[in-house]
């Protein structure tokens, strides 16, 4: 394995090699990850299975507010909410803890299917997938015109109302409805209650981030949560729902291509110079910005691309869209290592798999969705010759020349180092320690010193931006990277069940959620499965321009006709990544999961 990386690196440069991570990795795993790869490795090519997650959510949430932390609140302060509106998320199934926190007679949802979220909720606005954007430009029309917009809170508080509005000013309701599908009174009754509301809070999840346009549909909703006067008021705020275990602590810590820990920039040189001091090398010896996560997995084995590559908790296979590439791209490897604690379908094609320590046997920190860090605690002893994840890194880096006293392989002095790393970051947890956190204290970054209580409200006395006013961002909306012509001519989405997570590759192994939701099912509105030929419980093949999948017939009455819905957990001829579209946002490089062209038809129970 060694052999290999250092092959690799002697013939093509440092680039030869390149790293991808996983947002369940703890704070200290993503942060000596990103040392590892800069300096033992040399590469610039680092990034994570998190960019298919909350790319352009944090995109947006910068560009707003000069920050991002998915909520700059707590999750208790949603209790206070007279209204919120919820797009894109079905946290009844996705998110269950958060789901008691929005049972409320006030809780708007929008999102295309009748989900069990949506379910709950007063007001269910249901768009075709792919429009989320033009029905948010659509509400902050119907603000304006309607006469809710804060102008006190606009004019004190934000810069670019107008070039925002001007951009609004055209999608007028019965415009709205013609493209989304959704009624004038609806969109009407949803700004209503919004405006009616003394506290009223605008969250966000992947239905609304997974598209090629997915930066500007989350910058529409929280220029209407601007509009509003939401963001940075007591009671009320803009926020997006994170989607792993330590999806907000995985992403400010260095394992995304353009960043270094604390959320600093790897192409700013102040930021490089910070860090460069911690690790005790030369600024000029970091790399620059590498590829984002698809666009590193489609150069792997190609003439400029990376000719090895290391996976730690992460199982592209199944997880990265246009999934069948994606295994022909890992297969040109000249070698693929990856870190686990199961066998997932990514390690079943590695030359090399090293057994790690799984959540129960090792410390660590993770944090949570509003930026509050949590100890993880060991419960067990792991088996033998089982390392961790830390004991991994420094193992590799010794023997590619690195000194030990570099990489430690002790969870708290990692922290402890990476506490000074993001000193002064937008992302700062140098005043958190591990005695802190053990004491019970209740820390949100930033939090600058040992004496500072952690901020567990963001923007009450201004926002990140240098003077204090959050942005509105002026977007329009895009049609989705694939519409349904007449080959392909159903929008296909994707998303989770309760019973699975992620790839699948934990929750699969448990019995109990396995007999919960064992295959792969398709979820077909009546009329559609009529039109097609399918029954309930009929195999079907679901095809797209990509290539095909098997799942199983769940007639749906609440389903849109022109939709079907795949849950993406399941691996081989039943992957929904077979036929979903690798089409990027032009600023967070985040694929479109969440809306492609598909048709769907009858299988033989046989057929592969």
């Amino acid at each position: 394995m060694v052999e290999g990386l250092l092959a690799a690196r002697r013939r093509y440069g440092p680039d030869g090699a390149a790293v991808f991570g996983g947002g369940g990795l703890t704070n200290e795993k993503s942060y000596l990850l990103g040392k590892f790869a800069r300096l033992a490795l040399g590469t610039r090519h680092i990034d994570y299975n998190g960019r298919f997650c909350m790319a352009s959510a944090a995109a947006a949430g910068n560009a707003a507010f000069g920050v991002d932390r998915g909520l700059p609140f707590p999750v208790t302060d949603l209790a206070d909410a007279d209204a919120v509106l919820l797009a894109g998320a079905n946290v009844a199934e996705t998110m269950p803890p958060l789901m008691r926190h929005l049972v409320r007679p006030d809780l708007i949802v929008i999102d295309p299917r009748r989900t069990a979220t949506a379910a709950r909720a007063a007001l269910h606005l249901q768009p075709a997938p792919g429009t989320d954007s033009a029905l948010a430009l659509g509400l902050l029309h119907l603000a304006v015109v309607d006469g809710e917009v804060d102008t006190t809170y606009v004019r004190e508080r934000t810069h670019g109302f107008d070039a925002a509005w001007r951009r609004a000013v055209s999608w007028w309701p019965e415009r709205v409805e013609e493209v989304t599908g959704v009624a004038v009174g609806d969109q009407r009754a949803a700004v209503r209650m919004l405006g009616a509301a003394k506290n009223a809070y605008v969250l966000t999840g992947r239905g609304v981030e997974q598209h090629s346009n997915g930066v500007d549909t989350v910058g529409a909703f929280i220029n209407l949560s601007l509009a509003l006067g939401l963001p940075g008021r007591a009671g009320s705020g803009f926020g997006c729902l994170t989607g792993q275990g330590n999806g907000q602590g995985g992403r400010e810590h260095g394992q995304k291509s353009d960043q270094l820990p604390g959320y600093r920039s790897v192409v700013d040189q102040a930021d490089r110079e910070h860090v460069a001091r911690v690790w005790g090398v030369a600024p000029d010896s970091l790399p620059g910005a590498g590829r984002s996560a698809y666009e590193l997995l489609d150069s792997l084995g190609t003439a400029d691309g990376p000719k090895a590559l290391l996976v730690f908790g992460s199982n592209p296979v199944v997880s990265a869209p246009h999934a069948r590439h994606v295994a022909e791209r890992l297969a040109a490897l000249d070698l693929l290592v990856v870190a686990d604690f199961v066998p997932s379908e990514t390690a079943r094609m590695a030359d090399v798999v090293l057994p790690v320590t799984q959540w129960a046997e090792e410390e660590g920190t993770v944090t949570n969705l509003e930026g509050r860090v949590l100890r993880r605690r060991r419960l067990r002893r792991s088996p033998r010759h089982v390392r961790t994840d830390l004991e991994v890194l420094r193992g590799l880096a010794v023997a590619l020349g690195e000194p030990a006293e570099r990489y430690p392989d002790d969870p708290r002095e990692v922290f402890d180092e990476l506490r000074r790393a993001s000193r002064g970051g937008r992302a700062d947890y140098s005043g958190i320690s591990y005695d802190r956190l053990d004491s019970g204290a209740a820390l949100h970054w930033p939090c600058p010193g040992s004496d500072h209580f952690g901020t567990p409200r963001m923007f009450l006395d201004g926002f990140a931006h240098s003077d204090g006013r959050a942005r509105f961002v002026a977007v329009d909306h895009t049609p989705p990277g694939e519409e349904p012509d007449s080959e392909y001519p159903l929008h296909v989405t994707t998303g989770r069940v309760l019973a699975q997570y992620q790839s699948g590759a934990q929750t699969r192994r448990i019995a109990e959620l396995n007999d919960a939701a064992p295959e792969a099912v398709v979820e077909v509105h009546p009329d559609t499965a009529r039109r097609a030929g399918l029954r309930d419980d009929d195999l079907a093949v679901i095809s797209s321009r990509r290539g095909k999948t098997l799942a199983r017939v769940r007639v749906v009455a609440t389903m849109r006709q022109d939709t079907v819905f795949l849950p993406f957990h399941f691996p081989d001829q039943h992957s929904a990544n077979l036929v979903t579209n690798p089409a990027l946002d032009p600023h967070s490089r985040i694929p479109e999961f969440k809306v492609g062209a598909a048709r769907i038809g009858p299988c033989g129970e046989g057929a592969g």
